[in-house]
């Protein structure tokens, strides 16, 4: 595991990165596909390291795994001119394929996450095919660009709970019909998607995760469907939370591996 803090144009200042390399790995030879993994709202760049079924999936699989972070603000350049997407998918990808064997290209690069990192994977995928043609989600907050109010506000009380507030939300995404939340509603994503460009997706959702993330993710299966986007999707035991994303790692593993191998 290597940890790398370099300068971010996009952001104008340093970010760090954890980069993960398998056993296997060597800077010779063969080169290794990528998978991005993105944290969900609140988290950080560590909190991937957390998951206990990690070490066994990073030993599994012949892939290098790169931690990025953005705290409570999403992967996306949002209303107040923050530039994490371009971060992310400039300054992240073009330091990790300098600095080590990489397949550079979209065949071999792959992109998921866990909610608000589960939704914006698929985002950036379908924004940017020539650098992901795989994304994978863990209950995904699909329909972020969609939210109006506090769906969540009867759960408030709950201090486990990891949904940003209207405030927290608006600071990001901007008020309801904002040019941000167009840029980003996954339904315009989705249709504008050129249908000749490769992508895979893995999305799955916790039976006991909250009623409006489970009806968000059926829908987001039911437009992929719609686009004939090349998919897998499905529902098991779990709420929201890391135990949940735990217990869907060798899956969601599994899937990424062989989409980069069979590209």
């Amino acid at each position: 595991m290597v940890t790398q803090t370099r300068w971010s144009e996009a952001l104008e200042r340093e970010k760090s990165v954890t980069v993960v390399l398998p056993p296997s790995y060597t800077s010779h030879g063969k080169p290794f596909p990528v998978l991005y993994l993105l944290h969900s709202y609140g988290g950080n760049r560590r909190s991937w390291l957390n998951c206990p079924t990690l070490t066994a999936c990073v030993t599994g699989h012949r892939m290098i795994l790169v931690l990025p972070e953005s705290g409570r603000y999403w992967l996306i350049n949002d209303v107040a001119g923050r530039r994490y997407e371009d971060y992310l998918v400039r300054d992240v990808v073009r330091q990790v394929d300098g600095e080590f064997n990489t397949v550079a290209s979209s065949a071999g690069r792959a992109v998921a996450g866990f909610s608000m990192g589960g939704a914006t994977a698929v985002f950036q995928a379908l924004r940017h095919p020539d650098l992901f043609s795989v994304a994978g989600s863990h209950s995904g907050a699909f329909e972020a660009p969609l939210r109006v109010g506090d769906p969540y506000a009867a759960h408030r009380a709950d201090r486990r709970l990891m949904m940003p507030t209207v405030k927290d939300h608006e600071r990001v995404w901007g008020p309801v019909g904002s040019a941000v939340r167009r840029t980003y509603d996954p339904g315009r994503l989705l249709a504008e998607r050129d249908p000749k460009a490769l992508l895979r997706v893995y999305a799955d959702v916790g039976l006991n995760d909250h009623e409006r993330m489970i009806l968000m993710n059926r829908r987001m299966r039911n437009a992929l469907i719609t686009h004939t986007v090349d998919h897998v999707y499905g529902e098991r035991a779990g709420g929201h939370d890391w135990q949940f994303v735990d217990a869907g790692l060798h899956q969601l593993f599994g899937f990424v591996q062989d989409a980069v191998d069979g590209a």
